[in-house]
């Protein structure tokens, strides 16, 4: 049985939107009469899916959507309406909605969509406690020397963490940040062989540069080979490239204020202060990034900028 929330200004709609949810089913409804309402049901109340009228006084229903995607990210919301328009449409499936439909066609078109919305919900949750559950999760990934593919896999690893919900969402932020650095540290200066120098002298010949040799032998030919253990105590991530390697203890002190605004060295700092342990091999070519349930880095907000991103060391 779903216990399902009406949100809607008019006791009439209210009214006959309830009676076609319930009609010949198990589930159990209750009302609001508006967006401001309805949220605070949703924060008493263990709601499965939400229906919504567009166009309320106060809180809109794409606002309430918006809301309550923030708030219960993933929570099924449905969007009812006697106007509507195209970009109304465009807008609350921007905002999240799960669907979308007028109130002329409710009477046979509302309870079908439900239930496939709750029966959709369901399957989500269950692989979401599946997920919970795994005890190891395992990548082995062979890039080639691209940035934009450094970039996704740090973001797809980013989101085989966050699956596993070990940490805040901050924590996971950081671990995504530091491990993109790694990966471009890899394919950059490892496989492309671009010294930091370069950036700070000429940034756009650093840029072309890259891009020259990421179609160039024997730049192009080289990989970065990245594996990835995912269990409830720690992430360990085993990051390497096909260069010569380098010495990490003979990178300047990014903390000097000399250094401060140089992007040589930042990239090691932040991994450094965002993961538990950055450990290197004697050939400097591949390094081990950990990071362990129930720590958190150092704050280092200060490192970022204002949307959350550091420069590649």
């Amino acid at each position: 049985m779903a216990l399902l929330l009406v949100v809607d200004d008019t006791e009439a709609e209210r009214t006959r939107v309830s009676g076609l949810l319930e009609h010949d089913t198990e589930h159990r409804v209750v009302t609001a009469v508006s967006g401001e309402d309805a949220l605070a049901i949703l924060e008493q109340e263990t709601i499965d899916l939400v229906v919504t009228d567009l166009r309320m006084p106060g809180m809109s229903g794409i606002d309430l959507i918006e809301e309550v995607q923030d708030r219960y990210p993933g929570m099924p919301v449905l969007l009812l309406t006697g106007y509507g328009s195209e970009e109304e449409t465009v807008r609350a499936i921007r905002a999240g909605a799960a669907g979308y439909l007028n109130k002329a066609s409710a009477a046979r078109e509302l309870l079908p969509l439900v239930n496939r919305l709750l029966a959709a919900r369901s399957v989500d949750l269950a692989h979401a406690a599946v997920m919970k559950r795994r005890e190891v999760d395992e990548y082995e990934l062979r890039l080639p020397s691209q940035r934009k593919l450094m970039s996704a896999a740090a973001a797809f690893l980013r989101q085989r963490v966050q699956a596993s919900d070990i940490w805040p969402e901050k924590e996971v932020l950081r671990l995504g940040i530091a491990l993109e650095e790694a990966l471009l540290n890899a394919c950059l200066h490892g496989n492309l062989e671009l010294e930091s120098v370069l950036r700070e002298e000429n940034g756009d010949h650093f840029e072309a540069l890259a891009d020259e040799r990421s179609s160039l032998s024997p730049w192009k030919d080289r990989h970065v080979h990245v594996r990835a253990s995912i269990t409830p105590e720690c992430v360990r991530i085993v990051v390497r490239d096909e260069g010569e390697g380098f010495d990490p203890s003979e990178l300047p002190d990014p903390t000097d204020p000399e250094n401060l605004l140089k992007p040589h060295g930042r990239g090691v700092m932040i991994m450094k202060m965002f993961l538990d342990e950055v450990v290197w091999n004697e050939t400097g070519n591949e390094v081990t990034l950990i990071k362990r349930a129930g720590c958190s880095g150092e704050t280092a907000s200060d490192d970022l900028d204002t949307d959350g991103n550091v420069n590649s060391g």
